[in-house]
């Protein structure tokens, strides 16, 4: 692995590991039965907050780019991953997102052109696997328009992953401004449905106001820009093996923060899930796509406020 490659590994993982904490936030600091409205406070605050740092808007076909990378890694993303979490029974949602490497995998074959190894398939296999044993609780009957949704935010931000890949950006423009054209474009894309949807926003205590500004800042601007950074260095499917990190981290959060127990089989998982990560970064070094400099779940999806079923991790292992 050449010089310098794990710290940008580790930094691009702070992201998902941000991802995983929206769990805890969400239910314990914010109004329940949000979801949209809290994706928006999360994607449109952060996206204008990037913009005004980096002063450059989109030119030319950078437009529609823009507005499609947003669409598929946070306008589409959002809603479908917080329909998922709510008609999903525990954990389901988030084992149905972890196929995300594989589809990332079956993407840059198509688009990028990188040929899947034997070992990324398997990696992806083993991180989905791992993931279950953390995340999935036995239920009842699965409820069809939520595996539906579940499949397609997990197709959403993979193909937008790819697509991040495949576009770089223009020469000139900084990873700052091509996070803040997609959150900016993804919350303007979440407005109307959180508005036709929920209504007027819930009025707001001290303490939601201090957990929107964590998932608005750190947790979205901070975390979306050293995702779209870590794409741009690595591999599409490096990146993207740093998904199962999002869930992962909620089970420890759980753990320590909520006073969740974690089972034997949970930590075999984890333990699965890890390797599966790490063997992801293995891959050869990607090569260098034009322009392209530093540059995926929810990705989290709130559940509703109180719920403390022991180990549901719905919503964050939904990630981004």
């Amino acid at each position: 692995m050449p010089a310098g490659r794990p710290a940008l590994i580790a930094l691009t993982a702070l992201a998902p590991v941000s991802w995983g904490t929206t769990y805890a936030v969400t239910t314990e600091f914010l109004p329940p039965d949000r979801p949209l409205f809290t994706g928006l406070t999360r994607a449109l605050p952060a996206g204008l907050l990037l913009l005004a740092l980096a002063r450059v808007l989109p030119r030319g076909a950078w437009w529609w780019k823009a507005a499609v990378l947003g669409a598929l890694n946070i306008g589409a993303f959002f809603p479908l991953l917080f329909l998922s979490a709510y008609r999903l029974p525990g954990g389901t949602a988030a084992a149905v997102g972890s196929v995300g490497p594989l589809c990332v995998v079956g993407l840059s074959a198509l688009l990028l052109g990188q040929r899947p190894t034997a070992r990324s398939v398997l990696a992806g296999v083993v991180a989905a696997f791992g993931v279950s044993l953390v995340v999935l609780k036995a239920a009842g009957a699965l409820d069809a328009l939520g595996v539906l949704a579940a499949l397609a935010s997990t197709a959403s931000m993979s193909a937008g992953t790819v697509l991040t890949k495949r576009w770089g950006r223009p020469e000139g423009v900084g990873p700052l401004a091509l996070t803040g054209w997609q959150l900016a474009a993804g919350g303007l894309l979440i407005a109307p449905l959180a508005l036709l949807a929920e209504g007027a926003p819930p009025a707001l205590d001290a303490q939601a106001v201090g957990g929107y500004l964590y998932l608005a800042l750190a947790n979205t601007a901070l975390a979306y820009w050293l995702w779209f950074r870590g794409i741009g260095r690595l591999s599409a499917t490096q990146v993207t093996f740093l998904g199962p990190l999002s869930p992962l981290t909620a089970a420890v959060v759980g753990w320590a923060a909520l006073g969740e127990a974690l089972t034997p089989v949970q930590l075999a998982g984890m333990a699965l899930a890890f390797g599966a990560t790490a063997a992801g970064q293995l891959g050869p070094r990607a090569r260098a796509a034009g322009p392209l400099g530093p540059f995926s779940s929810p990705f989290s999806s709130p559940t509703r406020k109180g719920r403390k079923d022991s180990m549901d991790l719905t919503g964050p292992a939904l990630r981004r």
